[in-house]
């Protein structure tokens, strides 16, 4: 298992991320094309033109008062944006050096965020990057531009080992925080990191930044976070860096374990629901285009 990311590999990223639908500069309307762009419409999309229907298009994109007018079908098409802010929010804590299946959540969290600014760079988007929690708990940002300098530093950063210790202070509501004061009304940003945690702090937060951007959550997830493995007697440190010796082989306490996951997760997911925020996870044992591809299918049927 690698220790963290290869920068030849989130370069070699770019290749894929061109069937994440997010590169078409055709009209929106078939479902593999437009997925992305049909998730993310609020403002990844520009108005084209109203148009007759044709089998096979959207029927969500239906202009019923021009239907009604000239008794014919027609519905609206719209064009991705030629130009957009695409800011990469990628939690660097130490907690993301974990992984028990596939690989550790850092790896898993830079390859989300090298195929999400590749696809986003082939539309000419505005790419950027915040990364947080690492490097002595300081947020190193990248501002959004048009070419790929801000992608090609922010992909270097991420290859390499993390380094910093846990903070005194919440990291990831700090670079929520920053997002909210630096980031251009209209931007698309994703949430890429451990969430397995209280939220109650970051609601308000992830509020505001819902009303001025589209926002979505991408958590990192190991299935020991979900189960944890019978180790018999083991050794863990706590938030505080205290050792903790925890019997991992009693049943109940597991299903407690179990039951706590769920209901944090649980509670982010009626977060994001209520605000109409997509949540989609990756975890540390699946394929991250297919965890993309699956989580945006899932965002565009909840909608």
């Amino acid at each position: 298992m690698a220790l963290y990311p290869r920068l030849d590999d989130l370069l070699e990223l770019r290749h894929q991320a061109r069937t994440l639908g997010l590169a078409s500069h055709h009209l929106v309307n078939s479902s593999f094309s437009g997925l992305y762009a049909s998730v993310f419409r609020g403002t990844g999309l520009d108005f084209e033109e109203v148009r007759e229907y044709h089998e096979g298009d959207d029927i969500r994109n239906m202009d019923w008062k021009v239907t009604a007018r000239t008794n014919s079908p027609h519905l609206k098409t719209f064009r991705e944006e030629r130009e957009r802010s695409v800011l990469l929010c990628i939690d660097q804590g130490p907690h993301m050096s974990f992984g028990t299946r596939g690989t550790f959540k850092s790896i898993q969290a830079a390859r989300t965020a090298a195929l999400l600014g590749w696809a986003a760079n082939s539309l000419n988007d505005r790419v950027g990057g915040l990364l947080f929690g690492g490097q002595a708990n300081s947020a190193h940002h990248f501002r959004p531009t048009k070419d790929r300098r801000a992608l090609w530093r922010l992909l270097k950063a991420l290859s390499g080992p993390i380094e910093g210790i846990e903070p005194a202070k919440d990291p990831l509501l700090n670079a929520l925080q920053r997002a909210e004061r630096g980031t251009a009304t209209g931007s698309l940003i994703f949430v890429i990191a451990d969430l397995n945690r209280e939220i109650t702090s970051l609601e308000a937060t992830i509020g505001r930044l819902s009303q001025r951007h589209s926002l979505v959550l991408v958590p990192i997830d190991d299935k020991a976070d979900r189960d944890l493995p019978d180790l018999g007697r083991a050794l863990f440190t706590d938030h505080a860096g205290n050792l903790v010796e925890i019997e991992t082989g009693d049943e109940s306490g597991r299903d407690s374990y179990r039951t706590a996951w769920e209901q944090t997760r649980q509670f982010l997911a009626g977060v994001a629901n209520r605000l109409r925020i997509p949540l989609i996870p990756v975890s540390t044992d699946e394929d991250v285009h297919q965890s993309l591809m699956r989580g945006m299918r899932q965002a565009r049927r909840l909608q």
